[in-house]
């Protein structure tokens, strides 16, 4: 039986839905890395087009510590990571005010090996009642999502032996069921010896994705003869089958995530021996899109049945290549690839491109690298440097819609370098990370 408690909310979902329904706003939760479905786009609509001087209303802002990674939302709740001095925090924040809920800490011991700063790249992942948090140093912590007590933590960097990565761990976990699984790309023994940075001298043990019990933790399997990357896992249906998309180290792989069965590999990597991997796989139909800037460009592969892989079309070899992504994964609606492209802040350019020729639609520069999040036809586009704009999902031309303009009224001169981070919209609000805090917008009145 129903106690009164769970009687009382499960009548408040009933109430808050029909309200939702008669403002004509579907709420659409944003629950880990690039929302609900992992694709970039939120399902809502009526936003506001119209951003001039201290019209896109400021609800709060929140200062964070140390960190790359924009938080998740799951109703009322925002839960954003960081790193205050010694210890990783996770945050349970009011989606309307931003006041603090409660906060998780634990101490992690990390240093970048290229002087990046040492708080988490990876975003919280909501499943159910528990958050579970991958922090840069590899441990994998799950806490309850009412009071943030922890319920199991592993550090999977040392279980598994990982050589520490360029920029330390960036993948997001994603749950397959009662399964929770995590790329990891750990080693054996011998590799412990391999100087710091010498990835190419470094040996994978078959750990490149772990899967642990989402309630308790324990471990399950692993699979996969590969490093990690900093792209995060995929699973969809490829000709009616479960399969988890995996983008390593150095190739795309296929993977039963049910038993680890490998499906197919794609080697897919740039020669440098300091390239990366970051993008995460998009995946239309049967066919699987990938793209870095490191000198391979983008590729689109189609599988078969038997899951033999085809090359529809691929930048390897070619001068002028149609896209290049950086971090950021790019946005697909209706045909049509929407990106920022280029390896470094000068000349990156964003990017229309269609996905089954690569031909480029539309390409406009004057941006540092961006990330963007797709919503009621529109894309909101954050660049590094602080910049916000509107521009429409159309691939006959860049169309520009409006522009945020800081409003010092607000609070906000400016966002600081770096916004590394794709904007989040959950519930008729926009969030938005810069170096040193979270601005959360109204972006539907």
């Amino acid at each position: 039986m129903l106690n009164h408690s769970a009687i009382g909310q499960f009548f408040g979902m009933l109430i808050l839905g029909s309200l939702l329904c008669a403002n004509g706003l579907q709420a659409d939760d944003w629950p880990g890395f690039l929302g609900a479905r992992r694709d970039g786009k939120s399902l809502e609509t009526g936003i506001q087009k119209d951003w001039g001087a201290g019209r896109l209303d400021v609800l709060w802002t929140v200062q964070l510590g140390q960190g790359y990674g924009i938080g998740s939302v799951v109703g009322e709740r925002f839960f954003q990571l960081d790193r205050v001095g010694v210890e990783t925090r996770l945050r349970c924040l009011e989606a309307s005010t931003g006041e603090t809920t409660w906060e998780y800490r634990y101490s992690a011991d990390y240093e970048d090996l290229y002087g990046y700063d040492a708080g988490p790249r990876a975003s919280p992942l909501v499943d159910e009642d528990r958050v579970y948090i991958y922090g840069v140093a590899g441990q994998l912590h799950c806490v309850n999502i009412l009071n943030g007590k922890r319920l199991w933590s592993v550090d999977l960097n040392k279980d598994f032996g990982v050589i520490q990565n360029f920029f330390g761990v960036g993948s997001s976990p994603i749950v397959f069921g009662n399964s929770l699984l995590v790329m990891v790309g750990g080693s054996p023994p011998e590799s412990q010896k391999v100087a710091p940075g010498r990835l190419d001298q470094v040996v994978p043990n078959d750990s490149l994705v772990v899967v642990l019990d989402k309630r308790t933790g324990k471990f399950q399997r692993k699979f996969g003869a590969d490093l990690a990357s900093y792209s995060s896992i995929q699973l969809a249906k490829l000709h009616g089958r479960d399969v988890a998309v995996v983008w390593g180290r150095s190739k795309l792989m296929g993977f039963d995530p049910a038993n680890g069965t490998t499906l197919f590999e794609f080697p897919f990597r740039a020669r440098s021996l300091e390239s990366v991997n970051a993008a995460t796989p998009i995946i239309d139909g049967n066919s699987i899109f990938i793209s870095e800037c490191y000198g391979l460009g983008s590729v689109l592969i189609e599988l078969d049945e038997e899951f033999r892989s085809r090359v529809v079309w691929e930048d390897r070899g070619r001068r002028d290549r149609s896209l290049e992504t950086h971090w950021n994964t790019p946005v697909l609606h209706r045909g049509f690839l929407y990106a920022s492209s280029g390896r470094h802040t000068q000349g990156s350019e964003l990017k229309c491109v269609e996905l089954a020729t690569g031909e480029v639609k539309w390409s406009v520069g004057g941006f540092g690298r961006a990330s963007m999040t797709f919503v009621d036809e529109h894309l909101v586009i954050l660049d590094e440097l602080g910049q916000m704009l509107l521009v429409k999902a159309v691939p006959e031309q860049f169309e520009r819609v409006t522009s945020w303009v800081p409003s010092p009224s607000q609070g906000i001169a400016r966002l600081k370098y770096p916004c590394w981070a794709a904007p989040v919209i959950s519930d008729g609000r926009l969030y938005i990370r810069c170096k040193d805090r979270i601005v959360c917008f109204q972006l539907i009145p």
